[in-house]
């Protein structure tokens, strides 16, 4: 007999060894459609880790849904230790309809622990956790930009978190910040819990970027790796890269609204001067050159082609060594594209 205890979500029963979908009931839509989430499942015969991954807490954020499907694909996770529980798509109600935000225009990662009398958003985050978070010891959360405001892919974890702060750099993202939670959210949620906690960025909504899912997919297997879940392989086939830390970051905002033009691409360094586009009236009267007054590398960009003064325009991670770190990011890039590590 197994000393492993059986793990139960909703109807659903696993022992080591099993795998399968739970359905869980969340509630109903307006045309008396029901709204469930749906839990995968993968349980090793040997002990280890429960990680939790989870994408589509925002429902047009499409890069964390691809990586967590090509997850689900892979054909050695039978051979793991510990527990994978992967929720590809946390919110179905945004999801389908193609938005951020609940149908109620909430926001579900502002909405935890939620209630089980709430709104349907909070009773959600309430099933969630309940259902769900409850059984985790680790967890990885998946997002993207927003619609026309793309991010490199990076790593956030929180200040203190020494053991989020090691698969951080297990993920081997070209970038990883420390920074603030935000009350609410589940991140935050997860922190007060004592559970070690990554959150994912990379792409932009309603886009699939290869890059970044290559990054998203090849982090996870490195850090199931470092958490004993799968075995370290016997020939290391990857070379070797840095990943930029940072603890700070600022967004160059518009100081007048007007067509915009970077002339910056993510990754690249920037030092106090830079320049990093111009703002042109519309009517060809006159153009406005931007400076960059911070020195570190640009994390985010819009990509929309226009702004109202106060936008923001590209989001800059502080580091002391600009050029060193655009060097490591490319190095970064050089080696994804070289040494691809899927699951299998």
């Amino acid at each position: 007999m197994s000393d492993i205890p059986p793990l139960t979500i909703g109807s659903a029963t696993f022992l080591p060894g099993e795998s399968g979908v739970v359905d869980l009931p969340i509630g109903s839509l307006t045309g008396y459609l029901p709204v469930t989430m749906s839990v995968h499942v993968r349980r090793g015969r040997k002990p280890g880790p429960t990680l939790l991954l989870t994408a589509g807490i925002h429902g047009d954020e499409l890069i964390g849904i691809e990586i967590l499907r090509r997850i689900l694909q892979a054909r050695n996770l039978r051979n793991i230790s510990g527990t994978l529980i992967v929720v590809p798509v946390v919110c179905m109600p945004a999801f389908l309809n193609r938005g951020r935000y609940l149908p109620d225009r909430r926001d579900l990662n502002r909405l935890f622990p939620g209630s089980p009398g709430g709104s349907l958003g909070s009773r959600l985050a309430h099933t969630f956790l309940e259902e769900v978070v409850s059984h985790c010891t680790h967890s990885i959360d998946f997002h993207g930009g927003a619609v026309g405001r793309p991010n490199l892919p990076q790593i956030r974890v929180s200040p203190g978190d020494a053991t989020a702060a090691e698969m951080a750099k297990a993920f081997k993202p070209p970038v990883v910040i420390e920074t603030g939670l935000r009350e609410g959210s589940l991140r935050h949620h997860l922190r007060s819990l004592g559970v070690p906690t990554l959150l994912f960025e990379g792409g932009e909504a309603l886009r699939i970027s290869s890059d970044a899912v290559r990054y998203g997919v090849r982090g996870v297997t490195s850090v199931m790796r470092h958490l004993g879940m799968l075995p370290t392989p016997r020939k290391v086939t990857e070379p070797t890269t840095r990943t930029v830390f940072s603890n700070h970051t600022v967004w160059v905002r518009a100081h007048q609204g007007g067509l915009v033009i970077p002339s910056i691409d993510l990754g690249r360094a920037i030092v106090p001067g830079t320049k990093l586009g111009l703002i042109a009236d519309p009517f060809g009267r006159h153009e406005t050159i931007i400076h960059s007054e911070f020195e570190g590398v640009v994390i985010g960009i819009l990509r929309e082609g226009h702004a109202d003064e106060g936008d923001a325009l590209f989001h800059i991670a502080t580091t002391p060594n600009p050029r060193r770190a655009e060097a490591q990011i490319q190095r970064s890039d050089e080696i994804l594209e070289e040494h691809t590590d899927p699951l299998g």
